[in-house]
């Protein structure tokens, strides 16, 4: 799975971003996050997944742990919490298709070299691929520790964790259940209902 080490403390994966430990472990993780009671969003989510893609993720303070987002009537989603402090996203695209219909909502924002930005940013995610370089990364750090991402992103004690000082994925791919984030500037934005062939999601 690791591809190489170019120089110490930077890490190279490839198609791995959210599965960097073999997939038993990461289950294991989730489990215990459920078991634990570590919510993710802290807000009830809709029933329904969005995807979100980016030609470059760039990013400082990340931290990943097990976690379960519910939904209003508690139904419940184990998910790979991922947190970043400070993220920049260039030719960010968006889309969430409506069940049963070809209609499709797409926002697209950072293109033309002008990157979308985010503070304090938590993702929900039931996968995520992508070519990923960390910087100085600990795996298997127990979750209620983490201190390199959002203030308050940290998982149950004794859970596996993970944290970065930094970074980059190219190519990124996401299935996410919620994002939210201190502030998130999109520039260029740009919102689109689509409608039967034209209903495309953004992979």
């Amino acid at each position: 799975m690791q591809d190489r080490f170019d120089n110490p403390g930077r890490t190279r994966w490839r198609r791995s971003a959210a599965l960097l430990v073999p997939v038993a472990v990461v289950a294991g993780a989730i489990v215990l996050g459920m078991a634990n009671g570590a919510v993710a969003a802290s807000f009830a989510v809709s029933g329904q997944t969005f995807k979100v893609s980016a030609s470059e993720l760039q990013g400082t303070g990340f931290v990943q742990y097990g976690g379960v987002a519910r939904e209003v009537d508690g139904k419940e989603h184990p998910v790979a919490v991922t947190g970043i402090r400070e993220a920049r996203l260039f030719d960010l695209c968006q889309s969430v298709k409506t069940p049963g219909l070809p209609v499709v909502l797409t926002i697209n924002a950072g293109g033309g070299g002008r990157p979308a930005t985010a503070s304090n940013l938590l993702i929900d995610a039931e996968s995520l691929e992508g070519d990923a370089v960390f910087k100085n990364i600990n795996i298997g750090q127990d979750a209620s520790t983490l201190q390199g991402g959002p203030d308050g992103a940290q998982g149950p004690r004794k859970g596996f964790g993970q944290q970065a000082d930094a970074v980059t994925i190219k190519n990124l791919r996401q299935v996410a259940r919620s994002t939210q984030a201190g502030t998130f500037n999109l520039t260029g934005l740009r919102l689109k209902v689509n409608v039967g062939a034209a209903a495309r999601e953004c992979f």
